[in-house]
């Protein structure tokens, strides 16, 4: 009890004591804080990471603690009530049976056999995980006041700050909802914001995990075209006449599979789109912490420059951590969220308050942003090096896209001419000893060419990603070679 009293004295007192440093200031070492107030340095390390995750200090590595800029944004008068329209639609008379096919997500999930590259994984390897960090942060998690009590349903009002911090400025605690990872938030979104039968607007190609929930609650996914800079607005005008659809689903960074980004001239016109229609926009920003090195600076999110409400903003911690590091958040304005907060009660209660708070301790910690930084190196020295060796094995294939973010590439299979197919790559390729995605799960209707999904984060390391490609193309030979005794590779 001695211990839990400490840190939250101390945590005010230092809360106070922030009004006399200017913004951008150094506060004084743990050290001298241990000594001044007679703390233990856990208790002093406590109250430092509460602050940091409130949002007013900023830690930095061996330089010790800031105080931070403060937030001078003002949430814009907001008109949320064309919502109530929205929500209070039939979606039509036709409901269409909830038969799921999860093999497009299962292909991800699965763990290949033992010696089999594993160019379909999903999810970082182990050797770019944060274990150390996650570790330390779930052992001090577990020792936080009342960390084994129940949470509010809502989630930690100091994790939902934080996550509204990440969102935009003008997003509050208020604005967001925790959940059990990304896609517990995008099912969530999907039941609440379309009845059975009713039809749905996604990208094409799109993350075969959202296809398979938009099914499960009973949806009819239409697809709405990509290319290099996104969504095709033109297109998805077009799509809402026709379908009179009051949803789009959209991956505006790094867009799963293609690696794309909205362009900046396409992020409001898509937004203002849908708000014409009475639709929503389910903004799925799944890969904003898997941005490579190179990328340059990132657009803000749709939500951040959306005061109406049109935008359910959906994020997670899971990809740049661990599969079973599964935290998310769901942003909204407007009663939306009321009808969000109750299917996610529904569904799940609440996320479990241990990992919560070890959440809350890992993106409060200086190895947060340590962490960050070198995925975001490995990433683009692993996608140069897949890339180069594809080039080099598999001159005939088509790359679309070079992404700046995420963690695989699409492409196009070489035009053999001799009927060579998707289904045979894939299978020919796992016989060669290496795992890929085929491209067919990531249309929700006829895709326009065979196409394969290459995950450069599941495998250990450049030795691997060149072993695969190594066995990819010798797949690739006896494909043609089946198919019109060609061969392509030496």
């Amino acid at each position: 009890m001695q211990e839990r009293s400490s840190v939250a004295e101390l945590t005010e007192v230092l809360r106070i004591e922030l009004n006399r440093y200017s913004p951008g200031e150094k506060l004084p070492s743990s050290r001298a804080l241990v000594e001044r107030f007679r703390a233990s340095p856990v208790t002093v390390s406590r109250a430092v990471a509460q602050l940091a995750a409130e949002g007013l200090v900023v830690t930095r590595p061996g330089a010790g603690a800031f105080r931070a800029q403060p937030r001078t944004s003002v949430r814009p008068p907001a008109d949320t009530s064309w919502q109530e329209v929205s929500l209070s639609g039939d979606g039509g008379p036709e409901v269409v049976p909830r038969t799921v096919d999860a093999s497009g997500l299962l292909v991800t999930l699965t763990a290949p056999p033992t010696g089999v590259v594993e160019f379909n994984g999903g999810y970082l390897h182990s050797s770019l995980q944060p274990e150390r960090a996650m570790a330390a942060a779930l052992a001090r998690a577990g020792r936080r006041p009342g960390a084994w009590s129940r949470p509010p349903t809502d989630g930690l009002t100091e994790l939902r700050a934080w996550f509204a911090r990440e969102i935009g400025p003008t997003f509050t605690a208020a604005d967001v909802l925790i959940t059990a990872g990304g896609q517990s938030a995008l099912a969530t979104a999907l039941r609440a914001l379309a009845q059975p039968g009713a039809p749905i607007l996604v990208e094409s190609p799109t993350y075969p995990g959202m296809l398979a929930a938009a099914r499960a609650a009973g949806l009819r996914p239409v697809p709405v075209p990509v290319d290099a800079d996104g969504v095709r607005p033109e297109l998805l005008s077009a799509a809402f006449r026709a379908t009179g659809a009051r949803v789009l689903v959209c991956q505006p960074l790094f867009q799963n599979p293609t690696g794309t980004v909205l362009a900046d001239g396409r992020r409001g016109e898509v937004v203002r789109i849908a708000r014409e229609a009475g639709a929503f926009v389910i903004e799925d920003d799944f890969a904003r912490n898997l941005v490579h090195d190179d990328a340059g600076p990132l657009p803000a999110s749709l939500a951040a420059d959306d005061p109406d409400g049109v935008v359910v903003h959906v994020c997670s911690l899971t990809k740049a951590t661990s599969p079973s590091f599964r935290v998310g958040a769901l942003a909204a304005r407007g009663p939306v969220l009321e009808r969000l907060r109750a299917i996610q009660v529904v569904d799940s209660l609440f996320v479990p308050r241990p990992l919560q708070e070890a959440a809350l301790e890992l993106v409060g910690s200086p190895a947060w942003g340590r962490h960050l930084r070198f995925v975001s190196a490995e990433l683009r020295i692993r996608r140069t090096a897949m890339i180069t060796a594809l080039r080099q094995g598999l001159p005939g294939l088509t790359l679309p896209h070079i992404p700046a973010g995420g963690g695989n590439l699409w492409l196009r299979l070489p035009d053999s001419g001799a009927g060579a197919d998707e289904s045979a790559m894939v299978a020919a390729a796992l016989r060669a000893g290496v795992a890929v995605a085929p491209g067919r799960p990531y249309f929700c209707a006829e895709p326009p060419s065979p196409q394969v999904r290459l995950s450069f984060v599941a495998v250990a390391g450049l030795a691997e990603i060149a072993e695969g490609v190594r066995r990819l193309c010798t797949a690739w030979g006896d494909v043609l070679a089946s198919a019109a005794s060609v061969k392509v590779c030496p």
